[in-house]
């Protein structure tokens, strides 16, 4: 059996926005020592082999600055007339399941991934989809993360293509860029060109209507076959949440 990591570092990145960089403090394991005489040890007392123990605090990290999944609740406060889900009620069974790589990196920067795109991708591999399936976008461009570059740069899911995927069962997929859709410079710059109102943030707004949850900032799917493989999410549990860090990983068995 092979496990692949999928999943960004956790981290303080310089290249990062700046509205979405990590910050840890890790503390020093003789700190503890002293909390321990505050707590009331005294010092004669303390192990001879005790030399406290190390800690460390997330003192910045938005739900959505690594590796993570978003729920329909990030796109919208209702999804199809319904309360949308926020990021602890995805369905456990959902996080587990076959998955499929679709290569879509011959897609150049700021042009959009199309259905007929995802038809040509899963033929070349021969999977079939259900609702079972988790599709992985695989775009090249992790290999930007930890630059200024990365949030920048890439293709991105158009909104009839995350429609294609939905029409075809699976309700789990993710992408290995900074995000969903186009860059966020990219929209705007097509808005403003068409004055088409539809189009900014067009494929994360597909998860008003229809139920859905994407990972976004993957790593490594260019380590995987394009099928023959099991994908294991595992967001964290935050209540009332938009999206979670993930801890991200395809089994091969």
């Amino acid at each position: 059996m092979q496990i692949i990591d999928l999943s960004k570092p956790i981290q303080f990145n310089r290249g990062d926005p700046r509205f979405m960089q990590v910050r840890i403090r890790h503390k020093s394991h003789r700190a503890a020592k002293v909390l321990v005489w505050l707590l009331g040890l005294p010092a004669r007392l303390f192990p001879r082999d005790f030399v406290g123990w190390a800690d460390d605090t997330i003192t910045k990290m938005g739900v959505h600055s690594t590796t993570h999944i978003d729920a329909p609740w990030h796109y919208g406060p209702t999804c199809g007339g319904a309360p949308a889900p926020t990021i602890e009620q995805i369905p456990l069974e959902k996080c587990i399941g076959p998955g499929v790589v679709l290569d879509l990196t011959h897609k150049d920067d700021d042009d959009a991934i199309t259905p007929a795109d995802l038809a040509a991708a899963l033929a070349r591999t021969g999977a079939t989809l259900d609702e079972r399936t988790i599709v992985l976008i695989r775009t090249g461009r992790d290999r930007l993360m930890g630059t200024k570059e990365f949030w920048q740069r890439g293709t991105g899911m158009s909104a009839a293509a995350t429609e294609w995927l939905l029409d075809r069962g699976p309700t789990v997929m993710g992408i290995d860029q900074w995000g969903w859709d186009l860059p966020f410079r990219a929209q705007i710059a097509r808005a403003r060109a068409t004055g088409d109102d539809t189009l900014f943030w067009e494929a994360h707004r597909v998860g008003q209507r229809r139920p859905y949850w994407h990972m976004e900032q993957l790593t490594n799917l260019g380590a995987l076959p394009p099928k023959g493989f099991e994908v294991m999410v595992f967001p964290l549990k935050i209540v009332g949440a938009s999206a979670a860090p993930a801890r991200v990983v395809a089994v091969i068995r």
